[in-house]
């Protein structure tokens, strides 16, 4: 069928509403087997347990009373692959295909939960059988991530049972002003990290006289360590689709392109998917149910250059020219596509607009800071215990983030930093532990927001090494139009080269912070500008750690690879030829049994092995 007016969608909308709770509820009189459908739980072996469970599944004929389900990312990747069993809304993890069959024949045939797959906290040994119990989970507020774990993405009417396209509904109702008034007065801001205001960016594109108007969705994600967009369009596309159609409503504009990663197939499949059966109802097209609203939506693919974050290298690589950031003003919302006035919004804001127009101003507001509403999404990687996708109101410290819902630092290790915002940001301190998160307090802190990254590290890590990996990754895809971020960042990434090789010298400090200060005041978008703050930051907070470097020629991390040297103790040595079976140069001499061992430092390449294959800490990394 197709929707052609907006009471027929809100009938069918109960409908769907209904058949969704039965499946959560038992009232249909089955139990559901629900996967994980996100990309890390894909390569981890759902597809395996799907088999699996269909395979008892037919093996008993119980298909009428058991089915699998298959939904979006649960959040919480490093204990994946999950099965979800409803309706006694039991949660397993690090599920293996051998496993179902335990689920299956004690669990659904038998009533008993399989303990040993239920979540066990590292803290106090408590054993969570529901998802909402777990510590990751508790100050947690879906937003953005609304549907995510728990709708199939793939079909639309779950996704309109579970809120979607109401938000539409009621911005269709409205003047496109109001829409617009709606979005200011919620205060949120650009969710890809920059923190613009959403509805300044509509208005300026509003208020635009063009016969054509376009809408895009930056899903170019290309931050080390984010896949918070990749998630989003992954588990929900219809809320992007929903916030998109919202915007074009908004701005007076017809057409919406989605721009998203090539390496992101399973996103692309879906939102194609999505989009097409939007398509067949109605929901997208002409003459929106009936009100005269048209709006048409395309997937345009993105190479993976990083550079096309930047809005303007986006725009022309989605006209087919080659994807390089080009002077402002003119900005986009007054000469983008085509020339035309056009918005570029991230995926998580476009996710964020639909709950906005559907649940009202109040209960978006009543979450985050003052000048920054709402929640935030964030990759939470590194070194911490719970690594996954989270979504926190604004305001939450740094603390809670680390230690509550990311559970701490791994093997009880001490905090060292935590890097936001990616390599435009830089990293922040034990002493800025009990700041709360937002806009304005990272930038204060010496670090941003960004799209999310958040990438702990600990005691292991060497900060010179960290400021080197992120200045190697602007120098690899800087787009090399203008000479300060081509040169600058080259001559940056030469110099963490030497000190990390322990020909550094005092004078460096100087020419980092002077070339940092040229790239940042004359690059032409925001990848140069920002290309030294990673240095900086480090520089600031750990000083003394370049200075080991520089004048100690060691690196007191142990990680740098041209400052650091395997030794093996006689005393300690067993003779037992295990190090030497493994150095893959052969610098390990020595007869088994009869002599000590030694390493030739000349050829050894300092890769570990033997260090990790010796049982009797005989090897030393000085």
């Amino acid at each position: 069928m197709t929707y052609t007016a907006s009471e027929e969608l809100r009938r069918d909308i109960e409908r769907f509403k209904d058949e969704l709770n039965s499946k959560f509820t038992g009232e249909d009189g089955k139990k559901y087997l629900v996967l994980c459908g996100g990309t890390g739980c894909m390569a981890g072996g759902t597809p395996d347990l799907r088999e699996a469970a269909q395979g008892l599944i037919d093996k008993e004929q119980m298909q009428e009373s058991i089915e699998v389900r298959q939904v979006g990312c649960f959040g919480m990747c490093s204990e994946g692959p999950f099965v979800r069993v409803y309706p006694d809304d039991v949660l397993y993890r690090l599920v293996r295909p051998e496993d179902i069959r335990d689920i299956f024949y004690e669990h659904l045939m038998g009533g008993e939960v399989v303990e040993r797959l239920v979540y066990e906290d590292p803290k106090t040994g408590e054993r969570h059988t529901r998802m909402q119990d777990i510590p990751f989970y508790r100050k947690q507020r879906r937003v953005a991530l609304h549907g995510c774990g728990v709708i199939d993405p793939n079909k639309i009417e779950e996704a309109l049972g579970y809120g979607g396209y109401q938000g539409l509904m009621n911005a269709l109702e409205m003047d496109p002003q109001e829409v617009i008034d709606t979005i200011l007065a919620s205060g949120l801001r650009g969710r890809g990290g920059g923190g613009f205001p959403t509805g300044r960016k509509w208005q300026f594109a509003h208020d635009q006289q063009s016969d054509e108007k376009y809408v895009v969705c930056n899903g170019d994600e290309g931050d080390p360590g984010a896949f918070m967009d990749r998630s989003m369009l992954e588990d929900n596309p219809l809320s992007v689709v929903e916030g998109m159609a919202i915007a074009g409503y908004a701005i007076g504009a017809r057409e919406g392109y989605f721009y998203i990663r090539a390496e992101y197939p399973i996103a692309v499949a879906r939102v194609n998917a999505i989009i097409r059966q939007a398509e067949e109802l109605g929901l997208l097209g002409d003459d929106i149910l009936g009100t005269g609203f048209s709006f048409h939506a395309h997937v345009r693919l993105g190479a993976g250059a990083f550079v096309c974050g930047e809005e303007t290298a986006l725009l022309n690589s989605i006209m087919g020219k080659r994807g390089m950031p080009r002077p402002r003003p003119p900005f986009p919302a007054v000469s983008g596509l085509w020339g035309k006035p056009t918005i570029v919004n991230n995926v998580e804001t476009l996710a964020t607009v639909p709950y906005i127009l559907r649940e009202g101003l109040e209960s978006f507001v009543c979450h985050g800071t003052e000048r920054s509403t709402g929640t935030k999404v964030f990759c939470l990687g590194g070194k911490v215990n719970n690594v996954g996708l989270v979504e926190i109101p604004m305001g939450v410290t740094l603390r809670e983030l680390i230690y509550d819902i990311g559970g701490g630092i791994q093997h009880d290790k001490e905090f060292k930093a935590i890097q936001t915002g990616g390599p435009s940001g830089g990293c922040l301190t034990a002493e800025d532990l009990d700041t709360p998160i937002d806009f304005d307090n990272m930038v204060e802190k010496g670090s941003m927001m960004g799209s999310g990254g958040a990438i702990v590290m600990d005691e292991d890590n060497c900060m010179v090494d960290v400021a080197k990996f992120y200045m190697g990754f602007i120098c690899d895809e800087s787009c090399g139009k203008c000479s300060p971020c081509r040169i600058g960042t080259k001559r940056m990434m030469e110099i963490l080269d030497r000190i990390t090789a322990g020909r550094g010298t005092h004078r460096d400090f100087d020419e980092l912070e002077a070339i940092g200060e040229a790239c940042k005041t004359n690059s032409l978008c925001a990848l140069g500008q920002t290309a030294a703050n990673p240095i900086l930051s480090t520089i600031a907070h750990f000083r003394d750690e370049y200075l080991a470097h520089i004048d100690e020629h060691s690196c007191p991390a142990g990680i740098c690879r041209d400052l650091i040297e395997y030794r093996i103790i006689a005393d300690k040595c067993r003779m037992c030829s295990a190090c030497a079976r493994v150095c893959p140069v052969f610098a390990i001499d020595g007869q088994a049994g009869k002599t000590v061992f030694t390493i030739d430092t000349e050829k050894c390449i300092k890769c570990g092995s033997c260090l990790s294959a010796c049982r009797f800490d005989a090897i030393v990394k000085e």
